[in-house]
């Protein structure tokens, strides 16, 4: 409940069609950005670019770091992508037609992206105040928009309810990690990282030229606005780079445009050559994001590079080992099929892998005090044996009564990450050593 119900919604669905399969895993992510990629040609379209600026706009986002990352994870930053390269594909087409009906359009998909991501609030805020500034404010005075609104709110109703209910515990989970997330710095680059990460770096001066575009454009002008005030939020407030991410299609959709149009009163040579240096460079910068990004091979130096640039790559290891290594400490202790043996993890990560690569070793549904399975409480029958992962000895022996170390945790790859690195040793232990109520609220976490 600490994060919007949208994406762990459709995994559940695709984990019922295709099980427990990577292909099947990472398949709707695929989608999304593969759609978000040609809305963007489409906006690009609309913005008056022919083929040349369609091709150029869809392929700068294909080969962008963070749509490459997007497509090989399951996450919530992924379908936030397409959630936002919708919004501005109608607004353009709202602007366009001058028909308010593309309000309903516009509601529609920021209530979707609302049960997805919470970031969808700063492009929103962009959106009304690009119409305010603008001569484009005639829209918002009239029954579309109000029609919209409710069924943003009618499709974000049920979480809002959620929320509600439980104390807003999305808010306490944003207000601790944003201050995890500075303190750890992973605010800092935030503007080179635009460059770099968030979009293709060959394509900057298209999403520049896409931003001044907008700024000059008496009809397109609010979309330059759903830009920089996001923009302006996330830098003062130390946000995360990749919030803004979902941002540079529309820029790079009427940046292509625009240049396609340029292009065109060149001399046929010239026209070849500025061609033909865009898309190398393009291409060129697509292929390093996929070596940095993507584990191209199964071993090897493209393999150690991928693993050295790509923290999340890392995190990806070692799951199925430590479940085994649980399981095989649960069948070695002295008890009858280990029946009275709990699983206690310290990170959601590890809470995952227990409870859904455990059922083949018949391990008991983990305790975990993290995010949203905090909210399902703590064991109510007595469990006198814990299996503790994911702390370290000093944190096992604060929480927990007589503990050992019973294994390590590794992976077969020797990878080194958080699961390796930071916490490798596993425990056996006594109950807490507070009363669980107590216990329990002591040790909520986010993460």
């Amino acid at each position: 409940m600490a994060y919007p119900p949208l994406t762990p919604f459709v995994e559940r669905i695709s984990l019922e069609i295709f099980g427990l399969s990577m292909v099947g895993l990472r398949l709707v992510s695929v989608l999304a950005q593969s759609l978000a990629i040609v809305v963007t040609g489409m906006m690009t379209r609309e913005l008056g670019g022919g083929r040349l600026a369609q091709v150029a706009a869809a392929l700068a986002v294909a080969l962008s770091p963070l749509p490459l990352f997007e497509g090989t994870e399951f996450q919530y930053t992924t379908f936030n992508y397409l959630w936002w390269v919708l919004v501005a594909y109608f607004v353009v087409r709202l602007l366009k037609t001058e028909n308010p009906r593309w309000w309903l359009a516009v509601g529609a998909t920021v209530g979707v992206g609302l049960m997805t991501k919470y970031t969808m609030c700063f492009f929103v805020s962009g959106l009304l105040c690009g119409f305010l500034l603008t001569c484009a404010r005639r829209f918002l005075l009239n029954w579309w928009l109000l029609a919209g609104a409710r069924i943003a709110l009618l499709i974000f109703s049920p979480n809002l309810v959620c929320q509600v209910r439980n104390g807003f515990i999305s808010y306490h989970f944003l207000h601790y990690i944003h201050i995890r997330d500075m303190g750890l710095g992973r605010a800092n680059g935030f503007v080179p990282k635009q460059f770099f990460v968030c979009a293709n770096f060959y394509a900057a001066p298209l999403w520049i030229t896409g931003l001044l575009c907008f700024l000059r454009s008496p009809r397109y002008r609010p979309l330059a606005w759903m830009y920089l005030i996001p923009l302006a939020f996330f830098y003062f407030a130390q946000g995360l780079f990749y919030y803004l991410a979902p941002a540079y299609p529309m820029l790079i959709a009427m940046g292509a445009a625009a240049g396609e149009h340029w292009v065109r009163r060149l001399p046929r040579l010239w026209r070849r050559v500025v061609e033909a240096v865009l898309f190398t460079g393009i291409a060129g910068a697509g292929v390093y994001s996929c070596a940095l990004i993507l584990s191209l091979a199964s071993s090897g130096p493209l393999m150690h590079f991928a693993l050295e640039n790509n923290d999340a790559l890392r995190e990806e290891f070692g799951w199925n080992e430590l479940v085994r290594t649980v399981a095989g400490i649960r069948d070695s202790l002295p008890l009858q099929g280990g029946q009275d043996v709990g699983v206690v993890v310290g990170n959601y990560g590890e809470q995952g892998a227990i409870e859904i690569l455990g059922s083949t070793y018949r391990l008991p549904p983990p305790i975990s005090m993290t995010n949203s399975a905090w909210l399902r409480g703590y064991p109510r029958a007595a469990t006198p044996t814990l299996i503790v992962i994911g702390f370290s000895r000093e944190d096992a022996e604060r929480a927990f009564t007589g503990c050992r170390l019973a294994g390590h945790n590794g992976n077969s790859y020797g990878v080194k990450n958080e699961e390796s690195q930071a916490h490798p040793d596993i425990f056996v232990c006594g109950g807490p050593r507070k009363p669980w109520p107590e216990f329990w609220k002591e040790y909520q976490s986010f993460g």
